[in-house]
């Protein structure tokens, strides 16, 4: 199972609540993601966001400057809002990472869970979900055809168009990121792509039909079974005490929630859900090592994982923790969790 993080570039906030500098922010991201390398992580993902809490509009430009100060770990988005961005433009940002980072670039395709770039790139709400599935069509096509020839109802055709750059061995990794619709389970397995799952609220337990769906959906579609790969994306942070963690965090954690809330009528968020969410059936993983170490295991046992991303920066924690819980993550819990792993099999 591959072990990595997912940010989505938090500004910090001043006692004010005004987000801060978003240069200074962007560049403590560039050395954690150097540190993620350093420590022997799997990959690392950004998101695309265009609100004022969110630090990263365009993933691939942060992935591209992160791809100069590391050398081995796989750079992607999480995602890119697929659904308000050319598939064309965005195959050859990736592409061009791939081949400066000699294979190391991945897109997460999504249809994101916040609409500002519908108004800001002129894309009409009212089709949000065919603007998802059609682009999310041309990518997958553009990656497997050049030149291309392709023909949809919201995009201008391409008529034996070349698209370069190419990525490297002219394949380019591409997952699609869910929430919990069973049409986007099959979507993405309709065109045997794999899938990641944010599992960000709730139960974990909840998502079992959800994966099961998946795999039989690939199954149905007779796809090849030794390429099958499945994820989930889940709210974590990690220090030496975890009771110390946890206080020290509760306020950041809760802070971004009560911002987002704001905007979607939520109740404001209380300890005791924070609480909850840390607990055995919640989706929390915030703690120390050990307590990190179970419960990811769970998730692999339970889901039959092949990736497991930590999202560690939600509501813009400081550089020195975030870069304390990357250490952790990478020298602590990823090796625990590989060996119980192998010693599995």
């Amino acid at each position: 199972m591959e072990l990595g993080i997912g940010m989505f570039g938090d500004n910090h906030y001043d006692l004010q609540g005004n987000p801060m500098d978003s240069g200074s922010r962007l560049r403590e991201l560039i050395d954690e993601i150097k540190l993620m390398d350093e420590v022997g992580l799997d990959f690392f993902g950004i998101g695309e966001h265009h609100r004022a809490d969110y630090a990263v509009s365009v993933p691939e430009i942060v992935l591209a400057a992160a791809a100069t100060v590391t050398k081995n770990i796989k750079l992607g988005s999480a995602v890119t809002v697929l659904s308000s961005s050319d598939p064309v433009r965005i195959y050859q940002s990736f592409a061009t990472i791939d081949q400066i980072t000699n294979g190391r670039a991945e897109i997460t395709a999504g249809r994101g869970s916040f609409i500002e770039s519908f108004p800001i790139y002129g894309y009409d709400l009212k089709d949000y979900n065919n603007l998802f599935e059609e682009k999310l069509e041309l990518l997958v096509k553009i990656n497997e055809q050049n030149p291309i020839t392709w023909k949809g109802t919201l995009r201008a055709a391409l008529n034996n168009q070349e698209v370069l750059p190419r990525a490297v061995n002219d394949n380019l990794k591409i997952w699609v990121a869910v929430g919990g619709t069973p049409e986007s389970v099959v979507r993405a397995a309709k065109l045997g792509l794999p899938v990641i799952f944010a599992i960000i609220g709730g139960n974990p337990e909840q998502f079992q039909p959800l994966f099961k769906y998946y795999q039989e959906v690939y199954q149905h579609y007779k796809h090849d079974v030794s390429a099958y790969e499945v994820g989930v994306h889940m709210h974590c942070f990690f220090g030496d005490d975890s009771k110390k963690v946890a206080d020290e965090y509760y306020p950041v954690y809760a802070s971004q929630m009560n911002r987002i809330g704001r905007t979607r009528g939520w109740q404001p968020y209380t300890r005791s859900q924070y609480d909850y969410g840390r607990g055995t059936n919640g989706h929390l993983i915030i703690g120390d090592a050990n307590e990190a170490v179970d419960k990811i295991l769970e998730m692999h046992e339970l889901f039959g994982l092949t990736r497991f991303s930590a999202h560690m920066d939600v509501g813009g924690p400081s550089h020195a923790s975030l870069m304390k819980s990357i250490e952790i993550f990478g020298t602590q819990i990823a090796p625990k969790v590989r060996e119980a792993i192998n010693k599995s099999k």
